[in-house]
C-alpha cells in the first residue's frame, strides 16, 4: 500500500501561556484528594466547630439569657486555635506525599522534563496543600463572621471590629503559608509519606516538648520561639489585639515564622531537581 508523506507540519493546536503550568497540578491534586472518601470525611468532620459555634452566635443573638455568649474578637481567635488540631491531620494526609510520592515513582524526572520550571511545579505542589488548609481555617472562620452578621440582622458587630476580617485572613495565611512551606521541604527529603509524617510530627511535638523543658528550668517564656506552634500562638494574639502569653516579643516570633519558611524554600530549591545528584 502506498505510503504518504508525512514531512514537517506546522502546529495547529493553541499554545498556553507561560506560567500557568502549575494550575494543571494543583487542579489534579485537588481532585485526586477528593476523591478519597477518608479525606473528604475528615474535611467533614473538621468543620464540626464550626457549626457550634455559629449556634453559640445564634443563642447570644436570639435568646437574652444568652447574652454571655456574644462573640468577640477573642472568639473568633479561640476558633482559629481549635482548628489547629484538623490542620495538623490535614497537613499531614494531604502534604505527605505531595513530593515524596514522585520521588519514589521517579515522576520528577518526566514533570520537569516538560515545559514546566521548578517554581510551578512547587508553586502547584503547595496550592494543593494550601487549598484544604484555608478550607479548614480561613474560610469557616470568615463564614462565621457573616453568620454572625446574619443572625443578629445588623452590621454592628462587624463596624465595631472592621480589624476582625483582615486578622483572620492574614493569620490564617501566615499560618497556611507555614505549615504548608515546612510539610513541603519534609516531603521533598524522602520517598516515604508516612516517613515524612512522622518528621512533621517531630517538627511540632518536638519544639514544643524542647521548650517546654527550658521553660521548666529557666521559667522564662521568652524562649517560646523554640516552638514553631508557640511562634504562630504569639502573631495570631499579636494580629488579633489580644494579651500575649508569652514575655517572647511579636517580632521575634514573625522572624521565626520567616525563618522557617524560608529554610523550607531553600529546601525545596536544593531537594526539587529534574536529576538526582549523588555526592
Amino acid at each position: 500500500m502506498p505510503i504518504h508523506d508525512q514531512g514537517y507540519r506546522r502546529y495547529g493546536g493553541t499554545r498556553a501561556p507561560h506560567g500557568r503550568s502549575w494550575a494543571v497540578i494543583a487542579v489534579a491534586g485537588v481532585r485526586t484528594l477528593i476523591g478519597r472518601r477518608a479525606f473528604v470525611g475528615l474535611l467533614l468532620v473538621s468543620w464540626l466547630p464550626f457549626f457550634v459555634r455559629a449556634v453559640q452566635i445564634y443563642a447570644a443573638a436570639n435568646l437574652p439569657q444568652a447574652a454571655f455568649l456574644a462573640p468577640d474578637a477573642r472568639m473568633f481567635r479561640q476558633f482559629l486555635e481549635q482548628q489547629e488540631v484538623f490542620l495538623f491531620f490535614v497537613t499531614v494526609y494531604a502534604g505527605a506525599g505531595l513530593i515524596a510520592n514522585d520521588r519514589r515513582a521517579n515522576a520528577l524526572q518526566i514533570y520537569l522534563s516538560k515545559p514546566l520550571t521548578r517554581a510551578e511545579y512547587v508553586f502547584g505542589k503547595l496550592a494543593v496543600l494550601m487549598t484544604f488548609l484555608l478550607l479548614v481555617s480561613w474560610i469557616p472562620a470568615v463564614v462565621l463572621l457573616i453568620v454572625q452578621i446574619v443572625f443578629s440582622g445588623s452590621f454592628r458587630f462587624f463596624l465595631d471590629n472592621l480589624f476582625l476580617f483582615p486578622a483572620i485572613t492574614v493569620f490564617s495565611f501566615i499560618q497556611v503559608i507555614a505549615v504548608s512551606t515546612a510539610m513541603l521541604a519534609l516531603s521533598s527529603l524522602s520517598n516515604s509519606s508516612r516517613y515524612v509524617g512522622i518528621l512533621y510530627a517531630g517538627l511540632i511535638f518536638f519544639s514544643q516538648a524542647i521548650y517546654g523543658v527550658v521553660y521548666a528550668v529557666t521559667r522564662d517564656s521568652s524562649l517560646a520561639w523554640m516552638s514553631i506552634a508557640f511562634d504562630l500562638n504569639q502573631v495570631g494574639d499579636a494580629i488579633f489585639r489580644l494579651p500575649l502569653r508569652y514575655s517572647m516579643p511579636v517580632p521575634v516570633a514573625f522572624l521565626a515564622v520567616a525563618a522557617l519558611v524560608g529554610a523550607s524554600a531553600l529546601v525545596l530549591e536544593r531537594r526539587v531537581k529534574g536529576v538526582e545528584v549523588v555526592a
